[in-house]
């Protein structure tokens, strides 16, 4: 099954290590980065285990619930937890997913054959309060994911629903906006009174602070 954004995150029913969760509900109106592991106790994964614990406030003043999933059970979750916060220095409390049946993993396209029939790749899927999805990304098993970008993507994602906007290239807070092409000159004076520039007929930028 192939996801798209815009696509509604399927719902499931699972267990982790601290009990059995339903991704709808347990959502909530949050934001979710839900994102795919090849296996407990390898050495990748452990350090974005460690370091998405370590970005809990980061996840928690922006509205969003982190949610891992790995190809194990919640038992094994449990000892590997300890390796985690031990080498990583860290207290990792967001769930796990327990999918040792795949169930999950192949429910979200986590499986790529080439790259192995039992273990996920490294997904990553953006999920918003109305459980649409958002932003995808995947990794290939051997490299780790970009903390920084997965923030800064989660920044402008929620900084475009706010004003209606969109972003450029390497957009980070405080820097200029683009005001959409569907956005006529008129209305964009009566949304954006401090003024905006025109570079062409097509890119506009604007500064909100």
């Amino acid at each position: 099954m192939s996801l798209h954004i815009g696509d509604t995150a399927p719902d499931f029913t699972v267990d982790t290590q601290n009990g059995e969760i339903s991704l709808h509900d347990w959502a909530g109106d949050s934001w979710v980065f839900f994102f795919s592991h090849p296996a407990d106790f390898t050495p990748v994964c452990t350090t974005e285990m460690g370091r998405t614990a370590q970005l809990a406030s980061e996840f928690d003043k922006r509205n969003v619930k982190p949610l891992g999933l790995s190809t194990d059970t919640a038992e094994e979750h449990v000892k590997w937890i300890e390796d985690v916060n031990d080498t990583q220095n860290t207290n990792l409390v967001f769930p796990i997913v327990a999918d040792a049946d795949l169930k999950i993993a192949k429910l979200y396209d986590m499986i790529h054959p080439d790259q192995s029939e039992t273990a996920a790749v490294r997904s990553v899927f953006i999920i918003d309060p109305d459980k649409k999805i958002r932003l995808t990304m995947t990794y290939p098993m051997s490299v780790g994911r970009n903390f920084d970008e997965i923030l800064r993507a989660i920044n402008a994602l929620q900084f475009s629903d706010k004003h209606g906007v969109a972003t450029p290239a390497d957009w980070r807070e405080g820097k200029d906006a683009i005001i959409p092409p569907s956005v006529s000159d008129e209305d964009a004076k009566a949304r954006f009174p401090q003024g905006f520039t025109t570079l062409r007929p097509y890119l506009r930028t604007v500064k909100i602070d």
